[in-house]
């Protein structure tokens, strides 16, 4: 596969094409030793999967990549879209898919086998590819292990006032896991714990997952909420390395159940010109050679039982995922997002 040299204007959108191959944007073409994908999910990060799905079935992999607009550009496409496949980062865009019409459902044996029910929707329109564990980082000097949250209902308690760091309270990760509070106690515990997260924050919430973590290492902050494998990512980073050394991970429960996380997947489109080539890339994904790849290279871990897990995750500690459908949680995010306005969550 010929590496990505330039960039492509489509629809408005910002589009990076991937591969030796242009997708026709005027009509959708089957072409039997090809399979088109639309891609929320950065070239660097799913390139080697494909190669090696080209290099293992003769099939090419088109790719076209944008931070945001493939939902309404599949919508405007509809029967004539080319595209056959969709990846994207959490289950809220996953759901916004399915709700908008744009997906095909698809059942297989080894989907159905390999990915575990509450990481997929129930009909087949889209299925979990890796798990991203929302969890706690917590400074080495300023708290120690026996003190540090056990659960996501600590980071309530008094005792944390004016040491939590956090993003908005708006961003797609914080609201899945306030929609996953929702899920497990009712929206009037929920409330009453984001009030108490709100009221034990050090500053307004602000920047990405990693700048709580850079807070935590000046000083700003003794814990923070944030996604796993933005520890392996900084440890990468010269720049960063300092601050993922300054903390540890946490992983908390969500009451007696698992750590919240949420996942990355894939749907096959309501167009699919490609469908049995789109099929058989959805099973090599869920396959243990792909899966294996996405842990070794991206720190996140697996979906499927039993694939080994990259040496930086097994240090950072065994993850016991709660299992809470994503489902569910996807239709408890108009909730969260009014819980989050309704606390003041931001101001």
């Amino acid at each position: 596969m010929r590496k990505p040299t330039y960039a492509l204007a489509v629809a408005g959108v910002a589009a990076l094409l991937l591969g030796t191959g242009a997708i026709a944007e005027e009509k959708a073409a089957v072409n039997p030793g090809e399979v088109n994908v639309y891609s929320y999910r950065q070239p660097v990060l799913i390139e080697p999967m494909f190669n090696a799905f080209t290099r293992d079935t003769g099939v090419k992999v088109n790719v076209v990549f944008a931070a945001k607009g493939l939902v309404e550009r599949l919508k405007q496409e509809g029967r004539n879209s080319p595209a056959d496949l969709l990846l994207t980062v959490d289950i809220g865009r996953l759901n916004d898919a399915y709700e908008a019409g744009v997906t095909a459902p698809v059942k297989t044996a080894q989907l159905t086998t390999n990915v575990p029910a509450a990481f997929r929707q129930s009909d087949g329109h889209w299925y979990g590819l890796t798990q991203r564990a929302r969890i706690v980082y917590a400074s080495k000097e300023r708290v120690t292990k026996d003190d540090a949250p056990k659960s996501y209902e600590e980071l309530a308690d008094p005792k944390w006032d004016g040491r939590i760091c956090t993003r908005a309270g708006n961003h797609v990760y914080q609201v899945a896991l306030t929609a996953a509070m929702i899920a497990h106690h009712g929206e009037e515990k929920a409330e009453a714990w984001l009030r108490g997260l709100k009221a034990n924050l050090a500053r307004k919430p602000q920047g990405n997952d990693r700048a709580q973590v850079k807070a935590i290492n000046e000083g700003e902050c003794d814990i923070s909420l944030g996604n796993n494998y933005y520890f392996g990512l900084m440890l990468q980073n010269e720049e960063q390395f300092a601050w993922a050394q300054s903390v540890y991970p946490v992983f908390p429960k969500i009451g007696d159940r698992g750590t919240h996380v949420n996942i990355s997947g894939m749907a096959l489109t309501k167009a699919a010109p490609n469908r049995d080539n789109a099929v058989k890339l959805m099973e090599f994904l869920v396959g243990d050679l792909a899966q294996q790849m996405y842990a070794e290279q991206n720190f996140e871990y697996p979906v499927v039982a039993g694939v080994p897990q990259a040496g930086l995750l097994r240090s950072m500690g065994e993850l016991h995922p709660d299992d809470m459908p994503l489902a569910r949680i996807a239709e408890l995010r108009a909730d969260a997002f009014k819980l989050v306005d309704k606390v003041g969550y931001n101001d």
